[in-house]
């Protein structure tokens, strides 16, 4: 065997003992049917590595600070985000594995063994934060279009941080809760219409949850910056971010364009608050500040 073939083949080795411990350890922490698909999926990574060094006859280590990542990530964002990353990573790698199958025909029943049997393992965890994923698009939709809009108007009406900070919080807080309250009542009709069984205590928690820390992360700049101008200019920022990193979430989670989902939000958020900030110019003419 060619040297650098041996070389590319070790380096899947490192991949599969790697994956193979990071579902190993995700296994640990969850229970039920979870916890049997975690492990089977380890259980493939370990068969594909063995597979793999039948060709190069060495042991390869794991990429340790690959496994810290992910299990870190899996606290933060949840097991089908990280499930799904594993799954991306897994897409990307076939145009190597095409390039190994041309001396090694014999690999392909390994790679398309791996590639279908993961896919097939992965839409079978059931995780009951994404089901209530579209609780949470609310929340933080209208969190970023409502507060930010409303922030622009105050910001230039009102030129107070202290004030528009204390205003931003208010509103907040009593919009988080009108929130959380309609979408109980939605989705409570849409169980009597046998819609869904989604609970609605939950569904509105969701809501709620996604919408209040929006608004904190929005608020934020002004109980922090005594100059108006950069505050606003910091709650722009933080809004920026918030879209980049909710719709990253959702455009792994469910498989689906990034771009387009964070455009449509960026320009909705982005549009009202230049909306609002005209308004409160206005304000400030015609009251005279």
């Amino acid at each position: 065997m060619k040297k650098e073939l041996k070389k590319t083949i070790a380096l899947f080795q490192a991949n599969e003992i790697t994956e193979y411990l990071i579902y190993k350890s995700l296994s640990k922490n969850v229970k039920g049917k979870n916890k049997k698909v975690l492990q089977s999926i380890a259980q493939d990574e370990l068969k594909h590595y063995n597979a793999w060094k039948k060709y190069t006859d060495i042991d390869v280590k794991p990429k340790k600070l690959k496994i810290i990542f992910y299990l870190l990530l899996s606290k933060i964002m949840g097991l089908t985000f990280v499930m799904k990353m594993l799954e991306n990573g897994e897409e990307d790698a076939e145009g190597i594995y095409s390039h190994v199958i041309k001396y090694l025909p014999e690999t392909k029943e390994i790679i398309d063994d791996e590639i279908k049997h993961e896919k097939l393992l992965v839409n079978m965890i059931n995780e009951e934060k994404i089901g209530y994923i579209s609780s949470m698009v609310l929340g933080v939709n209208d969190a970023l279009v409502e507060i930010t809009g409303m922030l622009a108007g105050l910001t230039f009406a009102l030129k107070n941080t202290s004030l528009i900070g204390l205003a931003g919080i208010i509103t907040g807080i009593a919009a988080s809760l009108s929130m959380g309250v309609s979408e109980y009542l939605s989705q409570e009709a849409e169980n009597q219409n046998k819609k869904n069984d989604k609970s609605p205590i939950k569904a509105a928690l969701y809501t709620s949850i996604a919408y209040i820390f929006t608004v904190i992360l929005l608020v934020s700049p002004y109980f922090i910056l005594k100059n108006y101008l950069f505050a606003f200019l910091l709650t722009i920022s933080n809004a920026f971010v918030v879209v980049l990193v909710f719709t990253f979430f959702m455009s792994v989670v469910r498989t689906v364009s990034f771009k387009k989902i964070f455009l449509k939000m960026l320009v909705l958020s982005t549009g009202v608050s230049l909306l609002s900030f005209l308004i409160g110019l206005v304000a400030k003419k015609i009251l005279g500040g």
